[in-house]
């Protein structure tokens, strides 16, 4: 487990922090100042709950039952019950690090000093995270409005000693039992504490972070694959220069198309398509390659700008003011998180139908300039990459489904109260998915590329640039076998994959061009 800490101020986090505790295992403090906002905020709480008008949240009931008001005898189990109620995830457990993300999340909205909980309800939140205690929650219950409320209820429940979490050896065990072990107290949740644990877009907001970080690197993967392939084509690298991406100021145009150059520097191929057949122009997949990936970088660009704001937020209903105001607000809705996780999902199927094109383009012979069909060793014998391309389109055409945005679907809940909701957290389910299908679709295109960069300087009259010769060596390093015979195919397009998820392309090519966008 990392041992680097994250301290968490009353003014948000960073995309980095959420990454570090997710994925990282970075352990989490509260400073001082942000204790001290918590403590204020409380007694805001405090003063109002002793007073005999209703406050949603602190002596109401909840959603469209917020009309009952709630005497101070029964305020605990209001919370208790607010908790187990909305624990009612389906479906199969989310990974630990969406688990770890969103509780880091929440506890950062705690640490604004906006939601009125104690200090300890924060303290224990940062001791289940960094005793790697993980609450197990569902795949469905979060309509991504009211917060990810299953989601978080799930992770309240834990808190409170209830329900059933991960311990750090993996094992999933009663949470009275691995807090117990751990020496941490449950806590019992006095007013306000309960809604202020579940209502944030932690969830969908720590996918959001967690993907793009992801397709960052896989858009620079991709950049490198296409490079490949074009060199693997002839093609000419004449379309990467600057001055004609200056002309189109779109910056991640420009950064692809500067990728996708270095990769190429000092390549013996590019070009060599005018010595057998001319041809005035590359296809679409590989000559727009820039302008294609450049969109999608661009759209992730947007995506963090939103992400960036919401890790500033401090997300709760109803929140304390600085003047010691509580108000009732919006908040909650996922709706501006819900629309870049949708647009990334577009992007990301963009880019894999634009790979997928230049996988079939290295398989056709007549499309190839010269390459046998399929890259196979022995045609007809052999079948080569034939159905590496067909595992490529299926992948590509479940992304173009994955596309479908979330966002526009809304299912009215809670007796109408709740009539508009975001789906936020179903956008983000399909995105890590559509991340997934992108980096094995990128894969299966290396694993063209670089058999059909063997086959074509197989003679030594042609070399490939020096980074193209890098991921060569490195590709085969990692266990991804050249040109041959036919050979059980799924273990190598495996080993591929994993070659493209861990960033092994991209510091193969960055060996030779230094670091890339």
């Amino acid at each position: 487990m990392n041992m680097h800490n994250v301290v968490l101020g009353a003014d948000g986090a960073l995309a980095d922090d959420v990454l570090a505790v997710a994925r990282g295992g970075a352990r989490v403090e509260l400073a001082p100042e942000a204790l001290a906002g918590i403590g204020r905020a409380r007694e805001v709480i405090d003063a109002l709950a002793a007073k005999p008008e209703p406050v949603y949240g602190v002596s109401t009931g909840f959603g469209a039952l917020a009309v009952r008001h709630i005497s101070p005898e029964l305020r605990a189990q209001l919370q208790r019950s607010l908790v187990r109620s909305h624990a009612a995830g389906m479906g199969p457990a989310v990974e630990r690090e969406v688990v770890r993300g969103l509780m880091f999340l929440r506890l950062k909205t705690l640490a604004s000093g906006r939601t009125g909980v104690r200090p300890v309800v924060a303290r224990t939140m940062a001791a289940l995270l960094n005793a790697g205690i993980t609450p197990v929650v569902h795949e469905y219950g979060s309509l991504g409005c009211s917060g990810d409320l299953a989601p978080l209820a799930h992770c309240a429940q834990v808190l409170m000693g209830e329900g059933e979490a991960e311990g750090p050896d993996g094992t999933v065990r009663p949470a009275a039992e691995l807090l117990a072990e751990h020496g941490i107290e449950p806590v019992v949740l006095r007013e306000k504490e309960g809604l202020a644990l579940i209502n944030g877009t932690d969830g969908m907001l720590g996918m959001l972070v967690m993907a793009c970080a992801d397709l960052a690197r896989l858009f620079t993967a991709a950049d490198i694959t296409a490079a490949l392939t074009l060199e693997a084509l002839l093609g000419t690298d004449r379309v990467l220069a600057p001055e004609l991406h200056a002309i189109r100021p779109h910056p991640g145009q420009a950064a692809s198309a500067e990728n996708m150059r270095r990769v190429l520097e000092g390549s013996g191929l590019t070009g060599h398509h005018q010595d057998d057949a001319p041809r005035v122009q590359d296809a679409y997949s590989i000559r727009c390659a820039p302008q294609v990936a450049g969109a999608g970088r661009d759209t992730l660009a947007h995506a963090r700008l939103v992400a960036d704001r919401e890790l500033a937020a401090a997300v709760d209903n109803p929140v304390v003011l600085e003047d010691g105001r509580v108000e009732s607000n919006g908040n909650f809705h996922g709706a501006p998180v819900a629309y870049v996780l949708d647009f990334l999902a577009i992007a990301a199927a963009d880019l894999g139908s634009i790979a997928e094109r230049r996988t079939d383009r290295l398989l056709d012979k007549n499309r190839s300039h010269g390459l046998p069909p399929f890259l196979a060793d022995d045609p007809g014998l052999d079948s080569g990459l034939m159905i590496a391309q067909y595992t490529q389109a299926a992948l590509v055409s479940e992304l173009k489904r994955l596309a479908v945005p979330a966002s526009v679907d809304s299912i009215p809940s809670s007796a109408m109260q709740e009539d508009h909701v975001s789906m936020g957290w179903s956008a983000a389910r399909k995105l890590r998915t559509a991340v997934d299908n992108l980096t094995r679709i990128i894969a299966v295109e290396l694993y063209a590329a670089t058999r059909a960069l063997e086959i074509r300087t197989a003679g030594g009259a042609l070399r490939p640039a020096p980074a193209s010769a890098a991921v060569l060596a490195a590709v085969r390093d990692a266990g991804v076998p050249g040109a041959g015979p036919d050979r059980f195919l799924s273990p190598d397009l495996e080993a591929a994959y994993r070659f493209v998820r861990d960033g092994g392309l991209t510091r193969a090519a960055e060996s030779v061009t230094g670091p890339l966008a």
